[in-house]
């Protein structure tokens, strides 16, 4: 079984950013939640490289849209 990685965070990541109390519970549980998000019961390896990969890409999210939003005042 190989499935990609940048694939789960991909799906991970549109997931959590829609739904407000999914973001709340992948703060307190993220590597829950990324389970529960996908569906899938990956090997902890994997599972580890995927919640980064969210956490990263969900904190450039918000950094983004508040530089954008700076960018808005100007």
């Amino acid at each position: 079984m190989n499935m990609d990685i940048k694939e789960q965070i991909t799906k991970a990541v549109e997931k959590i950013t829609k739904d407000k109390d999914m973001q709340e519970q992948f703060k307190k549980e993220p590597v829950k939640t990324v389970e529960q998000v996908l569906g899938v019961d990956l090997p902890d390896d994997m599972l580890e490289k995927v919640v980064e990969g969210v956490k990263a890409k969900v904190s450039l999210d918000k950094a983004s849209d508040v530089m954008g939003s700076i960018k808005k005042l100007f």
